[in-house]
């Protein structure tokens, strides 16, 4: 029994884990370089709708529910002796600390400062120069993270 649920915990979660790095590798490579090319003000309002409309239903239950599913496959393959268990528990810690942890220490509390800002002041301005450097790089992190989780999983599920 808990092979089994050890293996359809590794199954859900290498697919949230795989669609979540789909979602942040958009905006490293499409969002992200789009929102350069216009004015502060422009990037600003737009990234401010952004972050609250990514805050749904949809890409919450992706997101959080694979960390909880990696987070039960980890445990679930490790209790149960799987062949994989390391590499299951490995592909759950990069996606829990490298995508979520780092979203909630870095990525939110940015989004959160963004908020904050007035898009038309010359404050916002300043601030969002230093966002769009720090938060793209911390996203190409979190990225990579969710990517290797993906694949660490995926080649699990095969054993």
């Amino acid at each position: 029994m808990i092979e089994r649920i050890a293996s359809i915990a590794t199954t859900v979660s290498t697919v949230g884990c795989g669609v979540t790095a789909g979602v942040l590798l958009a905006f490293s490579v499409s969002v992200m370089p789009a929102l350069r090319r216009q004015p502060p003000s422009t990037a600003i309002t737009s990234m401010q709708q952004m972050n609250i409309d990514i805050v749904s239903p949809v890409f919450m239950t992706f997101f959080l529910g694979s960390a909880v599913a990696a987070t039960i496959a980890a445990v679930a393959s490790i209790w149960s002796g799987h062949d994989a268990k390391i590499s299951i528990a490995l592909g759950a810690a990069l996606f829990v600390v490298g995508c979520v942890a780092v979203t909630i220490a870095v990525n939110v509390p940015m989004n959160d400062a963004l908020a904050a800002v007035d898009p038309d002041s010359s404050s916002g301005a300043r601030v969002w120069a230093d966002y769009l450097t720090k938060w793209t790089r911390w996203n190409n992190a979190r990225t990579v993270a969710a990517v290797a989780a993906t694949a660490v999983l995926a080649m699990a599920s095969r054993r």
